[in-house]
């Protein structure tokens, strides 16, 4: 099956759908037996998508593990409340007291204050790295290190990792490599075809695709899966069988969304980018992006996210840009059919290893409004950005 129809049918079989377009919603704590045989049954296969308690699942919750699993090529996927969630439990699931984390230097910010406040805590220390760094991350491995993070476009800033110098060498030295692949949400990028032992996403983000639940996936490597489902289940993560329906109900349009996404955030990127007051833009299908030669390697799209790296600026002239738009609204998410707008004055505070030398950062999530609308609002915002410098 081509990719299109393939995300169509996943997660549909009959014994999720019984008989109607959609998996049922099926909603439970409780699973209950006719006989011991049947409980007994239930309780040594519950590791493998079979009714045994609501915390390991539904046939809904099922349906849609079906379905990530074949977005990701995995082996086993997790649902968390939300992509915070995946992280942490994905983290928490193979590191111990007195072990060493590589964390890339660009990650979510959520994701760092986890290192700093919760790992740090529990006597594991972290050390963030370039993301550009490549093969010469093996000069950061200690003896006690024993995983590597990656996030791949970078929050905010958006480097490219080169993904398969970054495995080669974490495999040659026994290290687990995990990715937050939001930006590539399983369609456009696919972490494990390229060595990567756990994927995570925000389903959040365009899995979902309306703005409406919160939602992470963890998806693992035949290896690593047994670990990570049992570790997720002991810390009690789950989710409601009606954020799973939603979020299989966005599955099937993430492509088309996608596709509208890309093809006009690239139209608002390129009308930035020769923008007086704009320095570059940060968009990894753009040259001007930092790894876009490992973009256009590995992924095969792009979606709606990108920033903007201005030439001057400060926090009164941001502010007076945000305040200003009319169709971007300011929010701390993306991935929905909304156009979204944050801005950072300096990136400095969220980097301990690269610094930033630029100027204020814009990020943009280009939603599915017409985009003559959306260039005409950041046209009006500018002017009045630059009457505030």
């Amino acid at each position: 099956m081509k990719k299109n129809t393939k995300l169509v049918a996943v997660g549909r079989k009959s014994q999720y759908t019984k008989g109607v377009v959609n998996p049922v919603v099926q909603r439970a704590s409780t699973v209950v037996f006719d006989s011991v045989a049947d409980m007994q049954e239930a309780i040594s296969e519950r590791g493998k998508r079979t009714l045994f308690y609501g915390r390991r699942g539904t046939n809904t919750h099922f349906a849609l593990q079906d379905a990530i699993m074949e977005l990701e090529n995995g082996a086993g996927c997790a649902l968390y409340p939300s992509g915070a969630a995946a992280i942490s439990q994905a983290l928490l699931s193979f590191l111990k007291t007195g072990d060493h984390l590589l964390m890339v230097d660009t990650a979510y910010e959520p994701t760092r204050d986890f290192c700093d406040k919760i790992l740090s805590g529990l006597g594991i220390t972290t050390t963030y790295y370039d993301p550009l760094i490549g093969a010469d991350i093996e000069s950061l491995i200690q003896d006690n290190t024993k995983v590597l993070f990656l996030e791949s476009p970078g929050s905010i800033t958006m480097e490219v990792q080169d993904v398969p110098s970054l495995v080669k060498v974490a495999k040659a030295k026994g290290l687990i490599t995990m990715l937050d692949n939001t930006y590539g949400n399983g369609w456009h990028y696919r972490p494990l075809e390229h060595g990567v032992d756990i994927s995570i996403q925000a389903a959040t983000k365009y899995i979902v695709g309306h703005s409406d639940v919160m939602m992470g996936v963890a998806v693992a490597n035949e290896t690593l899966w047994p670990t990570l489902r049992e570790n997720s289940y002991l810390l009690g993560q789950c989710t409601s069988a009606d954020d799973a329906y939603l979020a299989l109900r966005g599955l099937r349009t993430m492509p088309v969304r996608l596709q509208q996404h890309e093809k006009s955030a690239l139209q608002v990127a390129n009308w930035l980018a020769g923008h007086p007051l704009v320095d570059h833009v940060r968009h990894p299908a753009l040259k001007s992006c930092p790894g876009h030669e490992f973009f256009k390697r590995d992924f095969s799209g792009s979606n709606g996210l990108f920033s903007v790296v201005m030439k001057q600026g400060h926090r009164k002239a941001i502010n007076r840009f945000l305040d200003s738009l009319h169709h971007f609204k300011m929010g701390f998410s993306w991935g929905g059919f909304e156009s979204l707008v944050t801005a950072n004055a300096s990136m400095a505070p969220l980097r301990s290893t690269t610094g930033w030398q630029h100027g204020p950062v814009i990020r943009l999530h280009i939603g599915l409004e017409d985009v003559e609308d959306l260039i005409a609002d950041l046209e009006q915002a500018l002017k009045v950005y630059q009457e505030s410098l």
